[in-house]
């Protein structure tokens, strides 16, 4: 099926503006990027940006809810490869998660800036629009990758782990995967519980 110019269109603009905020993110931090600049990196007016997005904090969003989907089809795509041992999934996919979210610009400005004003804007979006995103796609997955699991219990479970996954990318304490195999050994008895219906 054809996508309709207009539609391809603005998924284009909306695609380079956030790939602006990336590397401006990463190079600068999240404080010191201002939409000028965004609108300059991007190639495009400071009037299209604010059309297409309409202020600096519902462009952080925008960055930020695509840079979680990221995440998550990444931590999709780990449990999927190990649906026939559920605990090497969890392991696996908390780990591959915290890894990635060290590399990640908006996770590292938080942990960099911490007690900023400009963290507590990234916190809050992170914590809360990350975690609801996160928090669906993985209920989504679960009796995806292991039907026995009902929509409550996937529920539970994903948001119990996107909550913790989200704490220690903000709070590294150790090694990613120290870190998920104490997860794992933790949520092993609840993990059975839930697969064995």
């Amino acid at each position: 099926m054809t996508v309709p110019y207009p539609t391809a269109a603005r998924a284009l603009l909306r695609d380079t503006v956030l790939a602006a905020v990336d590397d401006l993110a990463r190079r600068r931090g999240w404080a010191a990027t201002t939409m000028a600049d965004v609108a300059k990196a991007a190639g495009v007016s400071r009037q299209t940006l604010y059309n297409e997005f309409g202020s600096r904090p519902a462009l952080v969003e925008a960055y930020v809810a695509r840079e979680i989907e990221t995440l998550v089809d990444a931590v999709g795509t780990a449990v999927r490869a190990h649906a026939d041992d559920a605990h090497v999934a969890l392991r696996n996919a908390f780990a591959l998660f915290l890894e990635l979210a060290s590399d990640e610009p908006v996770v590292r400005i938080i942990v960099a800036e911490s007690g900023s004003a400009e963290d507590g804007e990234l916190t809050r979006l992170l914590t809360g629009l990350g975690q609801r995103l996160a928090g669906e796609r993985i209920a989504v997955l679960i009796p995806e990758v292991w039907p026995q699991v009902g929509p409550v219990d996937a529920r539970l479970v994903a948001d119990s782990l996107v909550r913790m996954a989200i704490s220690h990318a903000l709070v590294p304490v150790d090694d990613p995967a120290v870190v998920a195999s104490g997860v794992g050994r933790m949520l092993a008895p609840f993990v059975d519980q839930v697969l064995d219906g």
